[in-house]
């Protein structure tokens, strides 16, 4: 038979357990402090960076794409979204969807925008047309509630 759990007490279970959101060392470390091993490696880091930085673009420019890449990466980060310069049709409701992908089949095709561009439009457009559904249905299912009650 097992015994039911020990009630808390003020500042710890009786099963040495302190209750959650607690902590038991409530005088720890400030937040922000570092282990002496990170402080350590910081350290002879900082005065090695400059002959690793050297060794990385000499093995790039020797060849070694990975070193390439790793400098690549760290001066030219990845693109980020960007506003799209693109005329395309409102959408107010469902029945105007069709004329919208139409416009950005042929924003594409005219290379206007890209193909991943459009496909993140497309799943925006989606989400819309859910919300514009949802909001059809609303309107008919408050308009059919407003019919039986009369």
């Amino acid at each position: 038979m097992k015994k039911p759990p020990p009630a808390n007490t003020d500042q710890k279970q009786v099963t040495g357990r302190f209750k959650p959101g607690q902590s038991g060392n409530p005088k720890g470390k400030r937040p922000g402090t570092r282990h002496k091993n990170t402080m350590l490696a910081m350290a002879l880091m900082e005065s090695e960076v400059q002959g690793i930085a050297r060794a990385v673009i000499e093995s790039a420019l020797m060849g070694d794409l990975t070193a390439a890449k790793l400098i690549m990466e760290r001066l030219i980060p990845p693109a980020k979204d960007h506003p799209i310069d693109c005329k395309l049709p409102k959408v107010k409701s469902v029945s105007d969807l069709a004329g919208f992908t139409a416009a950005l089949l042929a924003a594409v095709a005219a290379g206007k925008i890209g193909a991943s561009e459009a496909e993140k439009l497309c799943k925006i457009v989606s989400a819309h047309q859910g919300s514009v559904e949802l909001s059809d249905i609303n309107d008919r299912l408050t308009a059919l509630e407003g019919n039986m009650k009369k």
